[in-house]
């Protein structure tokens, strides 16, 4: 924050009057809305990667000589970890049709209006802002490829249909998903592929004050001569950011992660609309293929985001926990059982598995939030009281407190301050190390970018897998016996990547199976979490 606030005086000329930290979004980049004396607004990004950074720096530039409408980057750090932007206000589209989603996707004419003029703007973004763009910049990836691919995949696999219980020939799925993957890159049109173009990421401006914004040779207020501007002055206009993720890819992808978000509810006419608006429009920047030949195409992605988003969901809700990945399973499942009754796919392995996964998904009482039956390690949701129940209120009930670290063996391994001696420590060097490749380098074991290299290469699930029943076994046997204090440790060699994701995920288990109190150390990362014994 001290480096982000010497940017903004260095740029103003002056202090802030205020910071304001904004809610954080999927990433761990943090925003602030800074406030001078006249009460002018900037945006304040930390990110975590200077390869991010630059990657939306520049694209913001190109954007913008593209007259694209996105926000102007003002000034960038020395080092380049934090930089500072125009304000686009605070109203998104996601906000905007708020009414019509809680509605189970019943959206008035205003919120449809809204919806098609993102969607008119998408083609626009995708071909007149891959012009003279330089790839080589993008992060992580410069092109969807089918590495890209099987790694989504392969982590849907992992993280969605593995905790399912659907039983599946490991070779004959993979060997359709790389038919799958070959089939999804065989577009080679030079396209913005945007990865992240949700209603999140597309804020509202209104059209009195897009003047400020837009550059000043366009009276108009809009962005390009393509789009003219509303005769509404009171209608707003969409401007695009988070695209720091963009690649070179087929434009399908777009808009199949868009018209098919399961949290929208889209009704399938309102899907139909989009999608043909989305062909009329692309019509003004290439020679569209048949209404046949798109739509079938198009089916594809729309499949591959679903098994991506599933995957997601399935790491974020029962892995992480987190309530609202796990609300967002059951209308993603729908979505799933839909296309597939809907398409044709060249994959009929694939497609039995899929059916089978969505019919028994979805007749499941296990788990009543999702309709998902946990297994691998995962406790269910049940309404009775189980044996990990009776083994967490006892936890509850327990003085027992579980220290566990992550370090690096180049700085020695964590000393026992509780005088008890004991504990165990778990070398995590055997596992594939992210460490290795350079974008996970100046990353840790707590980024998605790393948990999903780790997860979906598969070793470190299988290690833990371990290390879990032998933790298990003994917080048990330690809160019978009325101990007070046990250790565990994780050593890698930087004390970064696997140690940090193995000390997180052994308290974050623990924690939930027993209730108890456990003080989790990540020593080379400078961090401590407390998590406190259940009540």
């Amino acid at each position: 924050m001290q480096q982000l606030s010497e940017l903004y005086k260095r740029w103003a000329g002056e202090e802030a009057q205020s910071v304001e930290k904004l809610a954080g979004a999927g990433s761990n980049r943090r925003y602030y809305r800074i406030t001078n004396a006249k009460g002018e607004t900037v945006i304040g990004v930390e990110g975590t990667s200077v390869e991010e950074n630059n990657a939306f720096v520049y694209l913001s530039k190109h954007f913008k000589a593209c007259n694209l409408p996105v926000p102007e980057v003002y000034g960038v750090s020395e080092d380049k970890m934090c930089y500072i932007q125009q304000d686009l206000g605070g109203l998104s589209l996601f906000d905007a049709i708020k009414q019509g989603r809680e509605a189970g996707g019943v959206y008035n004419e205003y919120e449809e209006s809204l919806l098609v003029d993102a969607i008119r703007l998408l083609p626009e973004v995708q071909f007149e802002g891959a012009k003279d763009l330089d790839w080589s910049v993008c992060y992580p990836q410069q092109e969807f490829n089918t590495d890209n691919v099987m790694f989504d995949l392969n982590y849907f696999k992992y993280c969605f249909l593995k905790t399912s219980g659907v039983d599946f020939h490991e070779m004959r799925l993979e060997e359709e998903f790389r038919s799958f993957a070959k089939d999804l890159v065989t577009d080679k049109n030079n396209t913005f592929l945007y990865r992240d173009f949700q209603a999140r990421n597309i804020m509202l401006v209104p059209v009195g004050c897009v003047s400020a914004i837009a550059n000043p040779e366009q009276e108009s207020g809009c962005c390009s001569s393509k789009r003219p501007a509303p005769e509404n002055k009171d209608a707003y206009l969409p401007y695009l950011i988070d695209f720091q993720g963009g690649r070179r890819g087929p434009f399908y992808y777009d808009l199949a992660s868009f018209i098919w978000q399961a949290s929208a509810h889209y009704s399938p006419e309102l899907r139909d609309k989009l999608t043909k608006e989305y062909y009329n429009s692309l019509q003004q920047y290439t020679d569209v293929p048949s209404w046949e030949h798109f739509s079938e195409r198009l089916s594809l992605f729309v499949l591959f985001r679903i098994m991506q988003v599933l995957g997601a969901y399935g790491f974020r809700g029962y892995f992480e926990k987190k309530k609202h990945f796990i609300d967002s399973i059951p209308p993603a499942l729908e979505n799933l059982s839909n296309i597939l009754a809907k398409g044709n796919f060249p994959y009929p392995y694939l497609t039995d598995v899929l059916k089978r996964l969505a019919c028994k998904c979805g007749n499941s009482e296990t788990n009543a939030s999702s309709g998902l039956l946990p297994q691998d390690g995962m406790a269910p949701v049940t309404s009775n009281k189980s044996d990990t129940a009776d083994k967490a209120d006892e936890g509850r009930k327990s003085s027992l407190v579980v220290r566990i670290f992550s370090f690096s063996y180049k700085k020695g391994i964590p000393e026992d301050e509780s005088g008890n001696g004991g504990g165990y420590v778990f070398d995590c060097r055997s596992t594939h190390n992210p460490g290795r490749y350079e974008p996970y380098k100046q990353i840790t074991g707590l980024d998605e970018k790393v948990i999903r290299f780790l997860e979906d290469d598969g070793e470190i699930t299988t290690f833990l897998d371990s290390v879990y029943k032998l933790a298990d076994a003994h917080v048990q046997r330690y809160i019978e016996r009325g101990f007070t204090s046990l250790m565990f440790s994780f050593g890698c060699t930087g004390g970064q990547h696997r140690s940090v994701y193995s000390a997180q995920h052994l308290a974050e288990h623990l924690h939930e199976k027993f209730g108890i109190e456990v003080r989790l150390v990540h020593r080379e990362q400078n961090i401590t979490q407390i998590f406190k014994p259940a009540k």
